[in-house]
């Protein structure tokens, strides 16, 4: 999907040259170096442009170290000055939100993507799913002691679909506006097209990917009420999956991806052989560039702009 998206996400349209400008004069200048949020972190960014738009001031930011595709336009409600004292709020919130320094993907967009989840995670219901469960009380991380970071399988999604990630978070989080239900294609029919994508390009499929589908839609019906929902999807959950029905039979790529920020955290409470997981990576990898290169068809460029349950949707149905 295009960046147009993230921009719509906070500047709600173009710049309006009728509007009379707000009184009070820009924040934040041009080439200031400055703290934002994107998603629940803070970063630093550097302001390079600075405009009124709708009546308030906007700025558009690039995100230190991060590839331009993240920059973006924000209001001032995203920003702050880069002190000492916001410098020290950054680092707090870096820990409220798990991110170890000893971990080499704590600064990822995948990281970041997995954090914006809010769900909280249900002891019984991974212990059905999972072994050795029990320790875990973070929904935002690894917690202390349960389970080594070397142990986390490492599934590195690609840039774009990082990208389709935050623009996923943004849509429910900040626009109010939720994936209209049921899904086309459905988390099942993507399975079906993986399997038959598999079967065209090497002539046959192994035994062992048809199990990993299979272990894919089992974890994914098994988390998604627990792990993959935000709290403003949750009253739409319960009207749209009743009687028994599988939520990989409604739900679609929006929400699948969302188990693969989950996954290496879930995998590290199996047992698996070293050569066995290796395995599994580099098909859990294939899978994801499947998903990338059908990235749009299988995912919504606009979610649906109705009220979600929390009341008054501010999103306008585009």
């Amino acid at each position: 999907m295009g960046n147009s998206s993230k921009d719509d996400s906070t500047t709600d349209g173009d710049t309006s040259g009728g509007n009379t400008p707000p009184s009070n004069s820009s924040l934040y200048s041009e080439g200031e170096k400055v703290l934002a949020y994107h998603g629940p972190r803070i970063y630093e960014a550097k302001v390079q442009k600075a405009e009124i738009r709708k009546n308030e001031w906007k700025y558009f930011v690039h995100y230190l170290g991060w590839n331009k595709n993240w920059d973006e336009w924000v209001g001032e409600d995203r920003l702050m000055k880069h002190t000492e004292e916001n410098v020290l709020k950054q680092q707090a919130l870096d820990k409220k939100q798990g991110v170890d320094k000893n971990v080499k993907s704590g600064r990822s967009a995948q990281a970041k993507a997995k954090n914006s989840i809010d769900a909280k995670v249900d002891k019984e219901d991974i212990k059905t799913n999972v072994s050795k469960g029990k320790k875990r009380k973070n929904d935002s991380g690894v917690e202390k002691g349960s389970v080594s970071v070397e142990k986390l399988v490492k599934i590195q999604i690609p840039a774009t679909l990082k990208k389709q990630l935050v623009d996923d978070w943004d849509f429910v989080s900040q626009q109010d506006k939720l994936v209209k239900l049921p899904r086309s294609p459905t988390v099942d029919e993507i399975l079906t097209k993986y399997l038959e994508y598999r079967s065209k390009k090497d002539g046959m499929v192994a035994d062992s990917i048809g199990e990993i589908l299979k272990g894919i839609r089992c974890y994914f019906d098994k988390a998604l009420p627990m792990m993959l929902l935000y709290k403003k999807e949750q009253k739409q959950y319960n009207e749209a999956v009743v009687d028994n029905v599988s939520p990989s039979t409604i739900y679609g790529a929006e929400h699948l991806l969302r188990l693969f920020v989950k996954l290496p955290e879930l995998l590290a409470y199996v047992n698996i052989e070293e050569e066995t997981l290796s395995h599994l990576q580099q098909k859990l990898l294939d899978f994801l560039k499947f998903l990338q290169k059908n990235q749009s068809t299988f995912f919504l460029s606009a979610y649906d702009g109705t009220k979600v349950s929390e009341g008054k949707g501010k999103g306008r149905e585009e």
